[in-house]
């Protein structure tokens, strides 16, 4: 979306990040998958928890009104403790969120290019996500370079190269 602001993220958009991460994971019309139950979950936990720690990074789409609308951002995940789209040490994994009223207006797009153009810069070779296979994001990520590199149950981690 042309002329979006994007900013980066903040300490004090954990909430919002937490927002997102339910949006990312409730992403089919009718999912009904408790906020609490999600956000209690150690597998959803680890992408939020103590946010803004040394090797995070995101950033926050906002309307032109300056509310929040989508966030991307990515986190460094241990081996002993992987993400759903971990593939080693050193990738970092992304996660994106849009509201359901922004979707489909280049929010994402503009915030998945932020994002892999700031871990560019940051010297990573590659950044990783994880989607269910039906999710529509799929088209978007094909789109801007990321490929499965892990076939799941029902989802698959991609990889995209950033240099």
């Amino acid at each position: 979306m042309p002329g979006l602001p994007i900013r980066a993220a903040l300490p004090s958009d954990g909430a919002f990040l937490a927002d997102m991460m339910v949006e990312a994971a409730t992403w089919r019309a009718g999912a009904v998958r408790p906020r609490h139950e999600i956000l209690s979950s150690e597998e959803y936990r680890r992408y939020l928890a103590g946010w803004l720690r040394p090797g995070d990074a995101g950033f926050v789409a906002e309307s032109p009104g300056g509310e929040p609308i989508g966030a991307a951002w990515y986190r460094m995940l241990p081996r002993d403790e992987p993400g759903f789209g971990w593939v080693g040490t050193g990738v970092p994994e992304l996660i994106i969120g849009v509201r359901p009223v922004w979707r489909a207006h280049g929010v994402g797009r503009a915030l998945l290019q932020r994002l892999a153009e700031h871990a560019r810069a940051q010297g990573f070779a590659r950044i990783s996500l994880s989607v269910e296979r039906e999710n529509y994001a799929v088209s978007l990520y094909r789109s801007e370079g990321f490929a499965v590199v892990r076939r799941g149950i029902g989802r698959d981690v991609m990889v995209k190269r950033l240099r």
